[in-house]
């Protein structure tokens, strides 16, 4: 398959849990460093920063992970407009962000929103899963490998968003390294439009958001116009609102656009409505599920077989069974490795 044409200008929108990569792929993306981004701003707003990386213009969105438990719906609706008009007229990408050393926290949630707010398309079409941490893995464990055989849930994921995902992260750190994961991303970005058949994410509400902008930026140079007019010397007759004049206040249009209709509650339903407890059974096993994980490659396998026998005999005789079966199992597998080097 041929790589896709370079688009003129490529708008990215990063989503992610607060800490976990989200902004360090931002600085990545751009070449940015920390200190650039300001102290604390992805944490508590949206930001929006342009730049150039691979020989592409880029226009980067990034916030906080406003599909958490932990946002109220007022809260949430503002965060949700802003990332909203910051990437108007439509992204070309939405890049979702996901710890592989942690397990998951809303990121699901995060695609049933992007499906219900843009459509179908939005995760089909311009979704690509960013896997952060991935240092944790072993030397020679491969991502690919690692999601089939031990994280089915990261998995998953992956196949909602037509089977995309990607890493800016290296074995060696090296800046090189890094460039040339960046340009891959891009590259898929762009093969991902070119698929898509469309030049960008387009969808009422990006209609509504940019038809927003565009009554915000006549605004703003009207009034402009006013204060340079209200000079009793400066008789000049009002003149039609001109193109470069509207591009010179748009970052200043998209951050007072305001608040969007979204209706989320069939998104984010009330926590008033208490779910439903898991069983013991089940949830002991998605504790041990999210243990095991953890673990070294080479104990994961040895270390489950032990946890499950104490799972299933219970009680603290079940318990020091289970230990001693993953103790012996775990060195058993050592010695063998060592035999085989």
């Amino acid at each position: 398959m041929s790589a896709a044409a370079p688009q003129s200008e490529l708008r990215l929108v990063v989503l992610g849990r607060t800490g976990p990569g989200q902004s360090p792929a931002g600085c990545t993306i751009l070449g940015l460093q920390d200190s650039e981004q300001g102290p604390d701003q992805v944490e508590s707003q949206e930001c929006k920063h342009r730049g150039e990386a691979a020989d592409r213009q880029l226009v980067v969105v990034s916030g906080p992970a406003w599909f958490s438990s932990g946002f109220s719906p007022e809260d949430r609706r503002r965060h949700i407009s802003s990332f909203i008009s910051l990437s108007s007229p439509g992204p070309h990408a939405f890049l979702l962000c996901v710890p592989v050393n942690q397990p998951t926290d809303g990121e699901d949630k995060a695609l049933d929103a992007l499906t219900k707010l843009f459509g179908p398309s939005a995760l089909s079409r311009h979704t690509i899963i960013l896997f952060t941490h991935t240092e944790e893995l072993e030397e020679d464990e491969h991502l690919d490998e690692y999601l089939v055989t031990w994280r089915k849930d990261l998995q998953e994921l992956v196949d909602r968003c037509g089977g995309r995902y990607h890493t800016l992260e290296t074995r060696s750190g090296e800046e090189a390294g890094e460039r040339d994961a960046v340009q891959e991303l891009l590259e898929k970005v762009e093969q991902m439009v070119k698929e898509s058949e469309t030049r960008h994410l387009s969808c009422p509400l990006y209609d509504q958001a940019e038809e927003r902008v565009r009554e915000r930026q006549v605004e703003v140079v009207r009034r402009r116009r006013a204060e340079e007019l209200a000079s009793p010397t400066n008789s000049q007759p009002e003149e039609d609102v001109t193109e470069e004049e509207l591009e010179s206040v748009r970052d200043k249009a998209e951050r007072s656009a305001g608040v969007l209709e979204l209706d989320l509650d069939d998104i984010f339903p009330s926590t008033s409505v208490t779910p439903s407890p898991p069983s013991f059974l089940q949830g002991l096993w998605e504790k041990l599920r999210d243990w095991v994980k953890w673990l070294p490659r080479l104990v994961r396998r040895e270390a489950l077989l032990g946890a499950l026998v104490g799972l299933f005999m219970g009680g603290p005789f079940g318990g020091m069974l289970g230990a001693t079966v993953g103790s012996v199992a775990t060195e058993v597998g050592r010695r063998k490795t060592q035999k085989t080097k």
